[in-house]
């Protein structure tokens, strides 16, 4: 082993070896083009290449390599939904993110803590129970549990009787865990590079060119580009985007605020999440603690932070954790969440053939990324809607056959 390092040391490259190869010139064609370099087209890109064999795909970014909602989330993993189709379809992601290293063969630095949601009121507890029945019976790890084991699992959470909300119990569940976000993108990225996908970054889709009823092109800022198929991956921008292929959803985007604090000593493992305060955090490997809470309540395109959403998150964090009260703030920052009417995500086919959407992901779409990337690659590669993501499709909101997850999230819009 020291003769191998100095070896290396002394004949070596000292080059550093690129994470992507460099950039080229579009082709002007390509079978499939994946518009939104984030973790959900990265991930489509991947998976089409490596189990599909579908290679001459192009990822285009309108900025830089998941610089869109992939950077601007609190990077939660959980699979605790309402819904038992919900249920099932993220728990295959949590399954999915617990051997992405080893598929990836790079370090996402996933790390499953739990998730314990808070219980306020007697009609919160009752709403839990149901949903760890749901859970339980989809197979999913989910249990009710009193003050006393809340206490075990977090002992700085604020568990005096007398405060305003009381916290009465809790949804504890094992398999949430928290997974480093830029990571997960890049992973991604360079396999499905070394595949062939070309990923294209500052290219922007400018229109979606249609002819009878299929897409057969998209022109973008670097020029036209033919293609057999085109995925919709863009989060925020979803209505935007999908208006160029003629397409109207029922998406309205809200900004969504998070912030960090300065480095502080372990002293809260699992995340916490109170829906009556509108706030959970998460203590990240490195100290800095997460503080995430539900979206502005008016429609915005924007990814400004504000004041009055901070001092409401402040407020809310110290009445669960008076621990932190002296915690200073490292920064605050804003993604923008593209909901839908029933809080679950658009997958699917559309009324133009060959053009996919994966849309209206609201606050759940970073946890969704594996499981998402690799039904949206056999829906493209097979045309056929995989059963996992039936329920997701846009006609749902024409039949009224709604897959309501309103109650589902741990921070209430």
């Amino acid at each position: 082993m020291p003769i191998a390092l100095i070896r290396h040391a002394l004949f070596a490259p000292k080059r550093p070896r690129r994470h992507l190869p460099a950039p080229t010139e579009l082709k002007r064609s390509y079978d499939v083009v994946i518009v939104g370099g984030g973790g959900h087209g990265l991930a489509a890109a991947y998976y089409l290449a490596r189990y599909h064999g579908i290679r001459r795909v192009a990822v285009l970014e309108k900025g830089y390599l998941a610089s869109g909602n992939t950077a601007r989330n609190t990077a939660v993993v959980r699979a605790n939904y309402v819904t038992p189709g919900s249920v099932r379809f993220y728990a295959e992601s949590v399954k999915l993110f617990e051997n992405l290293s080893a598929e990836l063969d790079f370090n996402i630095l996933f790390s499953q803590r739990g998730q314990l949601t808070l219980a306020h009121t007697d009609a919160a507890m009752r709403g839990f129970r149901l949903r760890a029945e749901v859970n339980r019976r989809c197979g999913v790890e989910s249990v009710m549990i009193g003050s006393g084991e809340i206490a075990k699992l977090v002992p700085t959470l604020n568990l005096v009787p007398a405060e305003r909300y009381p916290v009465l119990g809790g949804l504890w569940h094992p398999p949430g865990g928290i997974v480093r976000h830029d990571a997960v993108a890049w992973g991604y990225a360079r396999r499905a590079a070394e595949r062939g996908v070309e990923i294209h970054q500052r290219t922007e889709v400018t229109a979606v060119h249609v002819d009878n009823g299929r897409v057969v092109a998209v022109q973008t800022n670097r020029g036209r580009v033919a293609c057999g198929a085109v995925v919709q991956a863009v989060a925020g921008s979803s209505s935007l985007v999908a208006a160029l292929a003629g397409l109207r959803l029922p998406i309205v985007t809200y900004p969504l605020q998070a912030m960090v604090t300065q480095p502080l000593k372990p002293f809260v493992d699992p995340l916490v999440s109170s829906p009556q305060f509108h706030v959970y955090i998460s203590q990240t490997p490195r100290g800095d603690v997460v503080i995430g809470g539900g979206s502005d309540p008016y429609p915005l395109y924007g990814t400004r932070a504000t004041l009055d959403l901070k001092e409401s998150l402040i407020q809310h964090t110290i009445e669960l954790f008076p621990c932190l009260a002296g915690a200073k703030l490292l920064r605050q920052w804003a993604g923008i969440a593209d909901m839908t009417p029933d809080y679950s995500p658009i997958m699917g086919k559309t009324e133009v053939a060959g053009y996919y959407l994966d849309a209206g992901w609201g606050t759940w779409g970073f946890k969704a990324t594996p499981i998402c990337g690799k039904a949206m690659a056999e829906l493209v590669a097979t045309n056929e809607t995989p059963g996992l993501i039936g329920a997701f499709g846009v006609d749902r909101f024409r039949t009224f056959r709604l897959v309501n997850e309103m109650g589902a999230t741990a921070a209430s819009h």
